[in-house]
């Protein structure tokens, strides 16, 4: 059983997760319209990852016994200037979640919640591949300039990601 401090602050991290996905489909639908179609397709199965992220939040607040609580989620940006200002935006972006998590984990040790803690312990290695996946995406794109040869080229490699598991 987890405190109500706890269901609290999993349940706001859970709406973060529904926003990061929103964010990402968000990104998906601007970067396709760009002509972006790989990195289109990136940001949509990261949208489809943050869903599961969410709903891995969900399951462990029902075991618990513990209530789900829903929010409005925030209308995100809907455009940006360039592939590199929409991965410039991811990396900020999951280093708040980061951020968020890292908290998340500090109430979790300071209430002896060791079940929170296993559960919390997997976002934060999520994390690390996260930001350093965002991080190798940003450089390639900073070497690449504006050379749209090589942004398309880049692009393409985008493309191959595979489905969210």
């Amino acid at each position: 059983m987890i405190t109500k401090k706890i269901e609290k602050a999993i349940n706001d991290q859970l709406n973060r997760e529904l926003y990061s996905a929103y964010l990402y489909l968000a990104m998906s639908a601007d970067a396709t319209a760009k002509g972006y179609k790989g990195a289109g397709k990136w940001f949509r199965v990261q949208f489809q990852e943050e869903q599961g992220h969410a709903l891995k939040f969900y399951d462990y607040l029902q075991s618990q016994g513990a209530g789900v609580v829903l929010n409005e989620i925030k209308k995100p940006k809907g455009t940006w200037k360039s592939l590199f200002e929409m991965f410039e935006s991811t990396l900020k972006h999951e280093q708040f979640i980061t951020k968020s998590l890292n908290e998340l984990m500090d109430l979790a040790v300071a209430g002896k919640d060791y079940a929170t803690q296993a559960l919390v312990q997997w976002y934060i290695t999520e994390q690390i591949e996260e930001e350093a996946n965002d991080v190798d995406i940003l450089s390639m794109l900073k070497m690449a300039g504006s050379s749209t040869g090589t942004q398309l080229m880049i692009d393409k490699q985008l493309g191959k990601r595979g489905a969210a598991s």
